[in-house]
């Protein structure tokens, strides 16, 4: 491994960082969801959308929903606090302008829409009138208003992100709290997965834990920069956190799915275990310690989330059988 390291380290010092053109990065810092009580789930609208002028979606976005205050913004649009006003439902309200869809995909009138909405939709779809059950937050209606889309989704609350979480609960996790949150999010990822999906951006602050009860509940957020997966896929442009940059598209220029999400999970695991930031670049260049006080399965678990080469990586498949979340 260290050899790999070497290698990756030689290719940074030559000059491939992180303004290179064929990174797409994602900035922008999200604040905690917040923790108004919860109304009881109703069943979800209709995703569809009709053929109805802008006006007319305008009228009703506004008749169903008051939105409040914002909760975080990004490279792709913001996000407000807002609630459903039939049964003040806790919704999030997410504003994307329309220059700033770069993925699209044709519907099946040809007609190109946001990839963003078009999984939101599938995954709304496959987990029909189930609101709040599927760790992917659930989309609840989408309406386009021209130059803009609006994405309404629930709001888990009581729910911070995962960065908020680990600060309050003394900058770092327990080992035992960590694997609560790692196995969920395992499994989570691999669903993913196994329905064509490639979140591309899975980090802390996309990482929502709901607080409502004895044991934490992972939750997915923002599929700004996610993808529709073909059989071994390879992507040469790389969207995501430029931190966070599998060492594969320094050494190769390009990345795939499951390796690139397998690291993520490496990512977060070293982000909830440090009271650090981590980044691929000091990674490779040996600046990134690893505390030595993990239990042996856990280092086990880093270790082989972070291998340099992206072959030498577990599947998701094998971390969820891996003995430190068994």
């Amino acid at each position: 491994m260290s050899g790999d390291k070497e290698q990756a380290s030689s290719l940074l010092d030559s000059g491939k960082d992180l303004n290179n053109k064929q990174v797409c990065a994602k900035n922008g810092k999200r604040k905690a969801a917040g923790d108004n009580r919860e109304s009881p789930k109703k069943k979800k609208r209709n995703v569809d959308q009709d053929k109805k002028s802008v006006a007319d979606q305008k009228r009703e976005f506004q008749a169903r929903y008051v939105e409040e205050h914002q909760l975080g913004e990004g490279g792709c649009g913001a996000v407000f606090a807002g609630y459903r006003i039939e049964d003040r439902f806790p919704v999030a309200i997410k504003h994307i302008p329309k220059n700033k869809v770069y993925c699209k995909v044709a519907d099946e009138s040809g007609k190109k829409l946001s990839v963003e909405v078009a999984i939101m939709v599938k995954l709304a779809g496959e987990a029909e009138g189930s609101v709040g059950i599927s760790a992917p937050v659930s989309l609840l209606e989408w309406f386009d208003l021209g130059k803009e889309l609006i994405l309404v989704l629930e709001r888990p609350v009581p729910a911070v992100d995962l960065q908020k979480y680990k600060a309050e609960n003394g900058r770092t996790l327990t080992e035992d709290k960590a694997k609560v949150i790692l196995k969920q999010l395992v499994d989570a990822v691999k669903e993913l997965e196994d329905k064509h999906i490639f979140h591309r951006d899975i980090k802390g602050q996309n990482i929502l834990i709901e607080t409502g009860s004895d044991v934490p509940r992972v939750r997915i957020i923002d599929f700004g920069l996610s993808c529709f997966v073909k059989q071994r896929s390879l992507y040469r442009i790389f969207y995501g956190t430029p931190l966070h940059i599998p060492p594969e598209w320094y050494i190769r220029s390009c990345y795939r799915c499951g390796p690139t999400t397998v690291w993520q999970m490496g990512v977060v695991l070293y982000e909830a275990l440090h009271a650090r930031y981590f980044s691929t670049a000091r990674f490779l260049t040996k600046k990134l310690s690893i505390k030595k006080r993990l239990s042996t399965e856990c280092r086990n678990f880093l270790d082989a989330c972070l291998a340099i080469v992206p072959e030498k990586r577990p599947t998701l498949e094998e971390l969820q059988l891996h003995p430190w979340l068994r």
